[in-house]
């Protein structure tokens, strides 16, 4: 036996340690399948003392790991390099400790992000990031990739809920970063950890932020007949100075794909686009903004704009928004999701490029993403099986890409960068820039153990 795998089942019981070439098929990548590579072993620790023991080994014996939690991640940032020890983190799914008086929580890294909010609702709280895998990421892993989400254009990213981390350094020791809110000496390192894709260590235990649900909450569904009337209708939504809870675009292939699949909604299949517009706070002011978003909506030329009547509505109008990813599994064995940021003036001419850079590739796209922030997904679906078609995708992706970051844009809003983006780095920073990156990454790893080949592009910087 590999004698790896032998001290890894000495540290952990043996059943809790999967070394067969059958077994870690599953762990060969994340739910982009683009991007494949198996692990040398997938280890299950329940404590932050087993994660601690098991990271010192692999310190020691210059073995690289990585953490994982539920592989919804969507850039390659779980996916191994060879001879990589996959730390899997969905066993560590204990909420610890609630705190209503001080609005906080502790929880250890598995825990699903929904599921802390279906935890604290009855005490009319809840937990404001919501990425669209919300039913199955893990917390652990929106902190890696300081995830976003619909509700995310009014109550922020995943690090505007953090309040601290206990976080396994890639050598061992067990820190503490941040605390339960009140303000900290020091460096922000709670803050720099938060996004840092598993390079710079493990959390083991999360502090977050609970929120008060709204006393009210109105959920919009309005169709038009043009992708530049609904984008044109995100931009004069925001210049009126209402901020959405949640501003979401779904285009025509989209709605279509939805509503043949066991999400449907309702909506309306002959749109060329719908949004679903959420507003919440107090009751004069929603019943206010609603008025002011239907009309804005109607001088845009929508052609209907439907108010949910009632919870039961507005979980459908969200199911189908929420389930649009799977439902494209209709439509080819992969799915190739991108993460670009845009200004949200830019979207109409944006998205008819992304159109037709898909056409002249031969490829289907599909668009549904968070408007409200200009955060874009292009959903491009493929057969992986096609070395030529893989080859296609790789170049539209690009194109996609770079016209996105010469718009004033972003090569992410949310997914990470991971192993799929890293090429893509260079379109934003420089090599100075990156070189700096690097030498952060350093002071927590200087050995590059833990999730190496991610996010820096190691060829173009010599910090390693």
């Amino acid at each position: 036996m590999d004698p790896v795998i032998e001290q890894l089942s000495r540290l952990l019981d043996p059943d809790r340690v999967l070394s067969e070439p059958d077994e870690l098929i599953v762990y060969e990548s994340d739910a982009i399948t683009y991007h494949r590579r198996r692990p040398r072993a997938v280890v299950f620790p329940e404590t932050r003392e087993e994660v601690a023991a098991v990271v010192e080994f692999l310190w020691e014996h210059k073995i690289p790991f990585l953490p994982r939690g539920a592989g919804t991640g969507l850039s390659g940032g779980a996916v191994p390099q060879s001879g990589s020890v996959i730390i899997e983190l969905a066993r560590m799914n204990r909420i610890l400790h609630i705190d209503y008086e001080n609005q906080l929580a502790v929880v250890e890294p598995g825990v699903i992000n929904i599921h802390l909010s279906q935890a604290v609702a009855d005490a009319g709280y809840f937990y404001a990031p919501d990425p669209s895998s919300q039913t199955a990421c893990t917390i652990g892993g929106n902190v890696a990739e300081n995830s976003g989400g619909p509700h995310c254009l009014k109550y922020g990213m995943t690090t505007n809920h953090i309040l601290g981390l206990e976080v396994v350094l890639p050598n061992g020791e067990i820190v503490q970063f941040g605390g339960d809110g009140a303000d900290a000496l020091g460096y922000d390192l709670r803050g720099l950890f938060i996004g840092s894709e598993g390079m710079f260590g493990i959390a083991t235990r999360i502090t977050v932020r609970l929120l008060r649900r709204p006393p009210m909450v109105k959920t919009l569904l309005a169709d038009f007949p043009t992708i530049e009337a609904a984008t044109r209708t995100v931009s004069e939504i925001i210049a009126a100075g209402i901020i959405p809870a949640a501003l979401e675009m779904m285009d025509k292939a989209t709605i279509g794909l939805v509503e043949a699949s066991i999400f449907a909604a309702g909506y309306p299949t002959d749109a060329a686009a719908v949004l679903i517009i959420e507003l919440d706070g107090l009751e004069p002011a929603v019943i206010g903004d609603v008025a002011r978003v239907v009309d804005i909506c109607r001088a845009q030329g929508a052609r209907e704009v439907r108010v949910a009547r009632d919870e039961t509505e507005r979980a459908r109008f969200w199911a189908g928004r929420k389930g649009a990813f799977g439902a494209m599994g209709r439509l080819s064995p992969d799915l190739m999701i991108q993460d670009a940021v845009i200004p949200r003036s830019k979207l109409p001419p944006v998205l008819s490029q992304i159109y037709g850079i898909a056409e002249r590739y031969g490829l289907q796209v599909a668009n549904v993403f968070h408007a409200g922030d200009g955060n874009l997904h292009p959903n491009i679906p493929y057969d992986g099986r096609d070395p030529e078609m893989l080859e296609r995708v790789k170049r539209a992706s690009r194109e996609i890409m770079e016209l996105c970051v010469r718009e004033g844009g972003s090569i992410t809003g949310e997914h990470g960068v991971g192993l799929d983006k890293v090429d893509y780095m260079p379109l934003i920073f420089s090599d100075a820039d990156l070189a700096a990156m690097a030498r952060v990454r350093r002071c927590f790893d200087p050995r590059g153990l833990c999730n190496p080949g991610k996010v820096i592009p190691i060829r173009r910087c010599k910090a390693f």
